[in-house]
């Protein structure tokens, strides 16, 4: 018998039509109300416990924050240590956080790749358990439960908006529009300019690595997306379309206005799809928004972001 899940069923709210260009009204699943403030936790909570049950003693995983956190989470949860690697580009505060929330937390390497196989390595001689934060079928069996959540609540939509670093999250909302019935359902999948490693691999037509991450809405920055990701759109219908960071922003802004959250760019960018590429949902009646969270926002950084992009 597997052990109940570790993340919560969030709330699913209606935007009137007026709340953006696109005149929709709009559904939105609250993911960043998560214990781990975002949506990480369904996947990375869902791995944790599987390698608990095989029988881990203790858990390694690299992030750029939020799948960290949510690892610290679901190990506290667990009783298991977990050590958390970051790359430089994590801001202290949110290193801090995953700190606080119980795991040890390393600091490796410029970008998240080099966090990531330092990770492994530590694993591996450690003789522990190592989660990947985006690149795992059972991250995107427990990522598809945000939609088995809006199918359970009744909601009808017509096609699923969600920001893409990694494409875990993207990978689980295709798993949990095939085990619905739901397979003509389009993602449209959201990057920021300066990350858009899925973007440009798809205009390629090959899996692109990005020199570098210049995008504030660093929990996009996968410098690459997984194998699996890039395939997907051969076997669902997905739109991949780009943002800019000041779009991201405004996004956040308009939505913590209204919604009294904050959530992170990486998020905002989902969110901001609905005013900037407000012609792309006029062919649906009911988009579904992902607002998928993350840690890595607070009013003092809405503000300097506000002062920078707008």
């Amino acid at each position: 018998m597997p052990s109940a899940p570790l993340h919560l069923d969030t709330p699913l709210v209606r935007t009137a039509s007026g709340y953006s260009a696109s005149g929709k009204p709009l559904w939105l699943k609250l993911d960043a109300l998560q214990p781990s403030g975002s949506f990480k936790l369904r996947g990375v909570g869902r791995l944790c416990q599987h390698e608990v049950e095989k029988g881990a003693r203790e858990i390694f995983c690299a992030s750029g924050g939020n799948a960290g956190i949510a690892a610290a989470f679901a190990g506290r949860a667990l009783g298991v240590p977990v050590t958390i690697v970051v790359p430089e580009t994590t801001a202290a505060d949110v290193r801090e956080t995953i700190a606080a929330t119980g795991a040890n937390v390393l600091v490796h390497g410029a970008v998240f790749d080099e966090a990531n196989a330092y990770a492994i390595e530590l694993a591996r001689s450690c003789k522990a358990s190592y989660v990947h934060p985006f690149d795992h079928p059972l991250l995107w069996d427990g990522h598809a439960t945000l939609i088995d959540e809006v199918v359970a609540k009744g909601a009808t939509f017509d096609c699923v908006v969600t920001s893409v670093g990694g494409g875990g999250l993207l990978a689980g909302i295709v798993e949990g529009l095939k085990r619905n019935g739901l397979t003509d359902v389009p993602v449209i999948a959201v990057e920021t300019e300066g990350a858009a490693s899925l973007h440009k691999s798809l205009q390629a037509n090959e899996r692109v690595t990005l020199p570098a991450i210049t995008s504030i809405a660093t929990s996009l920055g996968a410098r690459q997306v997984a194998q699996h990701v890039f395939e997907l759109p051969n076997q669902h219908p997905i739109e991949s379309v780009v943002v800019s960071d000041g779009d991201a922003v405004a996004a956040c802004l308009k939505f913590a206005d209204a919604h009294r959250l904050l959530v992170e760019p990486a998020c905002g960018a989902a969110l901001a799809v609905a005013d900037v590429h407000a012609g792309l949902l006029q062919r649906f009646d009911s988009p579904l928004i992902e607002v998928c969270g993350g840690i890595g926002v607070s009013l003092e950084k809405l503000k300097l972001w506000k002062e920078k992009f707008l």
